[in-house]
Parts: C-alpha cells; sequence; structure tokens
C-alpha cells in the first residue's frame, strides 16, 4: 500500500458544498473505518479554498476512485484536484522514520 496525498480545489459555491457536507463526509468516514483514509480536511486559511485527503492504496488509479465517489467531485463542486504518491513516514504504522 501507498499513501497517496489529494488536493482539491473547490470553486465558489460554498452553500452548495454546504448542503452536502453530510453525505460528503460519510463516503470518507466509510473510508476512514476501513483503514483507506488516514486524514481528510479543508484548509483553514484564507488562501485558495480547498481540502486535503491522505489516502492508504495500491495505485493512483484507486485513489482517482475513490475521488470519483465523492458526493462534491459527482455535483461538480471540485472543478480541480490532483494526486500524488506521498512515501511519507512518521505517525502511520510501518512508516516509521528512517534510521
Amino acid at each position: 500500500m501507498s499513501l497517496y496525498a489529494i488536493h482539491y480545489v473547490y470553486d465558489e459555491r460554498a452553500d452548495e458544498r454546504a448542503a452536502r457536507r453530510p453525505e460528503h463526509l460519510a463516503h470518507f468516514r466509510t473510508l476512514a473505518d476501513a483503514g483507506t483514509v488516514t486524514a481528510i480536511g479543508r484548509y483553514g486559511d484564507d488562501l485558495e479554498p480547498g481540502a486535503l485527503i491522505i489516502v492508504d492504496v495500491e495505485t493512483r488509479q484507486d485513489a482517482e476512485r475513490i475521488i470519483a465517489g465523492d458526493p462534491y467531485v459527482r455535483a461538480g463542486l471540485v472543478p480541480r484536484h490532483s494526486v500524488r504518491e506521498w512515501p511519507a513516514f512518521g505517525a502511520w504504522p510501518g512508516r516509521d522514520f528512517p534510521a
């Protein structure tokens, strides 16, 4: 398994995102309960609105499938996203700091 960092860029439709937020969070809660999503959250600054999602999957295509199932994405509320493999170490089991 590999970690992937997914970066969402949101558009200006905050009210529509708020209306779909329970469905969006339920999607990711299910994945987190399965151990696939390790972290998720919107950015808390005043820069470009968006979110960061960390997933633990086999391939980039697996990460893209997670994105495709997100209610925000299906509703067209995420006009841009990127996926990057992230060989992080630290607090994740099996990903200790290098010697």
